[in-house]
């Protein structure tokens, strides 16, 4: 592999690296609908502000969000609403896993 490959290809490890955690893929699902405030989305995860600070933070300096300060507030939205594609195929084959999975035991 080349330099530039390596370098394309350390990229979007790293795009998906910052989707890699439960909190994280729910933050996206859930800017899906809409921008959100951080204490919104704090609420909906259900941790402290400085965990979900810090998980939006990971996500925004790979790219995937935009944050907008209105005085005292941040909020947050999808730079790149296409990501969701990547769920729709992760969703196929978590179903393909579970029809072979049945498919097994019978």
């Amino acid at each position: 592999m080349n330099a530039k490959n390596k370098q394309h290809y350390e990229a979007r490890a790293r795009v998906i690296r910052a989707m890699a955690h439960p909190s994280r893929l729910l933050i996206i699902d859930e800017l899906n609908k809409g921008e959100r405030c951080v204490c919104e989305l704090t609420q909906l995860v259900g941790s402290d502000t400085s965990t979900v600070s810090k998980h939006l933070s990971v996500m925004k300096n790979a790219g995937l969000l935009a944050d907008d300060k209105r005085g005292t507030m941040v909020y947050y939205s999808l730079r790149v609403p296409c990501i969701l594609n990547f769920f729709g195929c992760v969703e196929s084959v978590l179903k393909q896993v579970a029809q072979e999975s049945k498919a097994a035991v019978r």
